[in-house]
């Protein structure tokens, strides 16, 4: 017979099992080794962006192929990691003992937020470097936030879990802001204590004060009050999140969805400025991933005859302090976009 442990009891085990292995997690997994990779001679540092782009991710009825997406994603981890076959490759990225704690965008409801075949397909992967089911968290703001986009609240310890973090005990939040830069908030439990591991699941998509919303403002959806951060285009506020431990020592992947995308009116969704991108942009570096992804949005708008960010008055300045930062590489010159 098995016995379902209540929310708090399996929070409160993660917890502690997260601070034991934190360290050694951390060695494995920091995007930072991954950087190192690519360093070239002249020591300067590169940054791969995997763009996948495939008609056969929406299949004859419409709907996205998880096996189809699930080779796109390996595939890229193999070029990312140098690896000769994907277990290894997601081996390189998670072990065995992580708790992985797996951030959507669902904002905009079903209709433009994380494909659910794109998360099955990152747990697939997960799950391939021996990391248990029950130890994967998918997790949003709110629990009706993933509902409203397709996914079912899961809070048993069989299987992986999915919910908000208002779902937890107490709020959900640290009981005390945490102070780096110009942030001063409280951090989601999922993402403080919970996971010792972050798989980003963001929407490409334009963002009416931000510029766009790609990979690192997604993380706004970990703290309390993200209202008091969207002046000045967001900058440097989200630059100064993304710098924080929480998300800078944990995030070990980003799959940005953009089967379908947006170069206007975000980040509700709008219809009449999305189009069929077709892709996914794969990463470990959320600055040379967001500077990918804005210019995909920028060349978009071009071709409809739309000024640029920077001409809008809402050029995403935040990448550019994120590099500044160290957070990533923003340099075009410095970032290989390989096609799949």
């Amino acid at each position: 017979m098995t016995i379902n442990k209540s929310r708090r009891e399996f929070l409160e085990e993660a917890t502690a099992i997260g601070t034991g292995l934190c360290a050694s997690s951390l060695l494995l997994g920091n995007s930072n080794f991954f950087k190192t990779l690519y360093a070239e001679e002249n020591t300067l540092l590169r940054s791969r962006v995997i763009l996948a782009k495939d008609r056969k991710f929406i299949n004859a009825n419409g709907r996205a192929d998880t096996n189809v997406i699930s080779m796109a994603i390996d595939s890229a981890l193999l070029k990312i990691t140098g690896s000769e076959n994907p277990m290894v490759a997601w081996s390189r990225l998670f072990n065995k003992n992580d708790i992985v704690g797996i951030k959507l965008n669902c904002l905009a409801g079903k209709r433009f937020s994380p494909h659910t075949e794109i998360v099955e397909a990152i747990i697939n992967g997960i799950k391939s470097a021996g990391v248990r089911e029950s130890n994967i968290v998918i997790f949003e703001r709110f629990n009706r936030e993933l509902e409203d986009a397709g996914f079912n609240i899961r809070r048993s310890n069989n299987g992986f879990k999915c919910f908000g973090t208002d779902d937890l005990p107490s709020g959900g939040y640290t009981s005390k802001p945490l102070i780096i830069g110009s942030i001063g908030s409280c951090f989601s439990k999922i993402a403080s204590s919970f996971c010792t591991a972050i798989v980003n699941v963001p929407i490409l998509k334009d963002h009416d004060l931000a510029g766009v919303s790609i990979g690192m403002k997604n993380f706004f959806g970990i703290i309390h009050n993200p209202n008091k951060y969207h002046d000045s285009n967001c900058d440097p506020y989200v630059a100064d999140l993304n710098s924080h431990p929480f998300i800078k020592d944990k995030l070990r992947l980003i799959v940005c969805d953009a089967l379908k995308a947006q170069y206007h009116g975000g980040p509700a969704f709008k219809p009449q400025w999305s189009w069929d991108f077709q892709g996914m942009l794969i990463g470990t570096d959320p600055v040379a991933l967001d500077r990918v992804g804005a210019q995909i949005i920028e060349k978009k708008r071009k071709e409809v005859n739309m000024p640029s960010l920077k001409e809008a008055g809402r050029e995403p300045k935040y990448i550019e302090t994120a590099a500044n930062l160290g957070i990533g590489v923003d340099d075009p010159s410095l970032i290989d976009v390989i096609a799949i």
